[in-house]
């Protein structure tokens, strides 16, 4: 398995991701949800420093050692003070429309920790350790969106017919 061309594709995701989560942080009907989004856009741009200094050290470029602001967060902070801000407000009639686009950004979450933990698999070293780095990032999300989607649809789910 040739190592550019999974962070290249990383790459490309990553950036996917981004431009899902700016657009849809826009459409949200759900103000908490907006903003976890905006953040979330936030996040996937670090993503896409740290896959861009991974392959600037496949180039030469840049020495492994050289972390300084593109190393991805060991811990869930972000993900923790998300789910906090959108369970103090709470969920109503106003979080349906947003229940698809909930799902969507968890299976995208989802797919990314499955590449991550497929292609770090591959290899050994530097290179299966940055990808586990980012499966771990990205599994944060995944459990967030879950969360998330699932406390909506609980609380939809409960809601007499016609809202």
């Amino acid at each position: 398995m040739d190592l550019r061309k999974i962070y290249e594709y990383a790459l490309a995701r990553e950036r996917e991701g981004r431009d899902f989560f700016q657009r849809n942080a826009e459409r949200m009907s759900h103000s908490a949800a907006a903003g976890i989004f905006k953040r979330l856009a936030d996040e996937e741009k670090q993503h896409i420093e740290y896959i861009e200094f991974l392959i600037s050290i496949l180039d030469g470029e840049a020495n492994s050692s050289d972390k300084s602001g593109v190393e991805p967060e060991k811990d869930n902070r972000f993900s923790k003070m998300a789910e906090q801000e959108l369970l103090e407000q709470s969920i109503n009639e106003s979080m349906v429309p947003d229940l698809a686009v909930l799902r969507t950004a968890y299976l995208i979450e989802k797919d990314f920790v499955e590449f991550y933990e497929m292609a770090a698999q591959k290899f050994t070293g530097d290179a299966h350790e940055a990808l586990m780095n980012l499966a771990r990032w990205e599994k944060s999300h995944e459990e967030l969106f879950k969360r998330l989607h699932d406390k909506a649809f609980e609380e939809y789910a409960g809601m007499p017919w016609g809202g």
